[in-house]
């Protein structure tokens, strides 16, 4: 999971998000970006949490400097999911 901060607002987004798929498709082929969630603090500030499918975290970082526009706050392995039916009621 990719954790980022965006230099831009909320409406430039759309443009972030397609310059990054324009490069995961010609130029990381190895990345699979699966889905992102984007949140907007009361600032404006834009978040987002991505989760990708990558060789390696380096390859990652790469594809981040590339887009630029952002910092990355974080970069973790998913190690497993829940969801709330894993934990029935007593």
């Amino acid at each position: 999971m990719i954790v980022r901060s965006f230099d831009v607002g909320e409406d430039e987004m759309p443009g972030v998000g397609r310059r990054s798929r324009e490069l995961v498709e010609q130029d990381f082929r190895e990345i699979t970006w699966e889905h992102s969630h984007v949140v907007v603090d009361d600032t404006g500030k834009v978040r987002t949490f991505c989760i990708y499918g990558a060789p390696s975290e380096q390859v990652v970082r790469e594809h981040a400097t590339r887009l630029g526009q952002h910092k990355l706050d974080s970069i973790d392995e998913i190690v497993g999911d829940v969801t709330p039916a894993d934990f029935p009621a007593a």
